[in-house]
């Protein structure tokens, strides 16, 4: 169960998100603390250290043993960084590194780093971020600490709004978290076998839900302006969970025979993707009646698949695994007309949807199923068996690639003659100088 930790000082963040906060350096600077501003944080002494420097400081981005620049500032006694998690926001604009010495937020197009947050790991914390969720550009996030050294304790989700530049509020847990998710009116805990759905304005307890163990944090919610889609795993292997909160409905969907290892939602919710823990299929299915509308081929072999992304139009779906191929799918999926049922079949190796794109089509009932399944349409090869997670750019026909080695890709694809992608940006983020 739950216990809520709020602080009374500071007013609850507004939740909508504030297009200043992400701002080039010239912006950042004049966001500095007005008189009319809360002043006061009583409470929060508890969790961050009096600031040290007692003369005035009108930058918030330096209170609190932190340190924070819009650029890196590299120099020669720098501690190496170690990257412990990586994460697109909600409209793939931005994403979030956690590292063993705090946090980063990095703009995608063009590739920036907007701001960092170093702990320096004073007292008994140490500094090491293990999730840090963001809400668009809005000035709250949701951090829990990870790594060898956590700067908090992995079974607490800490509210930071980097407007105050400190945490205001807290929720702790009898285990571990394994991920967060972060929309305008909910925040989304995931435990090992428990999801936690709060309401973001006075961050009451919603709805609680039973799954299979989860060590991953497998969740996946809707960012669209309607209300709520949530997708998680059920209490079977290879059963996603959707709930429908406009409708108040629930709908159980037998995705794979195998575990469930990666799934994504659509913007609105209407879509699901998900790929099992043999990683040779990707399936769409229609949320609303749980039919399965598409099935997509990533390979032959096993792959461990990291990310699953949809296209803001759900044109495209793109695929990163362990094999070390980012693959872009074409999708003819209109979610809002009739859909043919193909889901009488659930085998993993028998059940297979005949693309009407597909060259192969005519033979089908001749060949093996595995000719009729869709296979991807682009292609980029990376390093095998480094950590990628891909996600779709703002720019037409571009995928962005992030990696636990700190690599940003950003990538172009033909959509009609498809074929390898057109690399046209990588940069380090950990060591932003090595670019090209």
């Amino acid at each position: 169960m739950a216990t809520l930790s709020a602080y009374s000082s500071p007013p609850w963040p507004n939740p909508d998100p504030n297009p200043d906060l992400l701002a080039p350096q010239d912006e950042l600077d004049s966001q500095t603390q007005s008189p009319s501003e809360p002043q006061s944080y009583g409470s929060l002494s508890s969790i961050m250290p009096p600031n040290p420097n007692p003369n005035p400081n009108p930058n918030p981005f330096s209170n609190y043993n932190t340190s924070i620049s819009s650029q890196p500032q590299p120099t020669s006694q720098a501690p190496p960084i170690s990257l412990l998690h990586v994460s697109f926001n909600q409209d793939s604009g931005c994403f979030a590194a956690g590292t063993d010495h705090g946090f980063r937020i990095y703009n995608c197009d063009p590739f920036r780093e907007i701001f960092r947050r170093d702990f320096d790991g004073s007292g008994n914390s140490g500094g090491g971020i293990g999730a840090v969720e963001m809400l668009f550009r809005c000035n709250v996030l949701a951090l829990v600490g990870g790594g060898p050294d956590p700067q908090y304790p992995p079974n607490k989700v800490m509210i930071w709004d980097d407007h105050q530049s400190r945490c205001i509020g807290e929720l702790s847990f009898r285990s571990e978290v394994r991920s967060v998710k972060l929309r305008r009116d909910r925040i989304i805990v995931v435990l090992e076998q428990k999801i936690f759905v709060y309401n973001f304005a006075d961050l009451k307890v919603l709805h609680q839900i039973e799954t299979i163990a989860n060590p991953k944090g497998l969740c996946a919610v809707s960012h669209g302006a309607g209300s709520l889609v949530l997708a998680c795993p059920g209490l079977q292997k290879g059963q996603v969970r959707v709930e429908h909160y406009a409708s108040k409905r629930t709908k159980f969907i037998m995705t794979h025979d195998s575990r469930t290892a990666c799934f994504a939602l659509t913007q609105d919710g209407q879509l699901l993707a998900t790929a099992s823990t043999k990683g040779t299929l990707v399936r769409i299915f229609n949320t609303a009646d749980g039919t399965l509308l598409q099935e997509l081929r990533r390979g032959a072999d096993r792959a461990e698949i990291y990310s699953l992304a949809f296209s803001s139009t759900a044109q495209w779906l793109a695929v990163s695994s362990d094999k070390g191929t980012v693959h872009v799918f074409s999708l003819k999926i209109n979610p809002g007309s009739p859909v043919i049922d193909r889901s009488q079949s659930t085998n993993e190796h028998n059940l297979a949807v005949t693309s009407p794109a597909s060259s192969l089509s005519f033979f089908k009932g001749v060949l093996p199923k595995y000719f009729s399944s869709e296979w991807s349409l682009a292609q980029f090869h990376l390093i095998e068996g480094s950590q990628y997670i891909v996600a779709f750019g703002h720019q037409k026909n571009t995928v962005v690639i992030l990696g636990l080695d700190g690599s940003f890709y950003r990538c172009q694809f033909d959509p009609v003659n498809g074929g390898e992608m057109t690399q046209l940006e990588y940069h380090n983020f950990l060591k932003p100088e090595a670019a090209f």
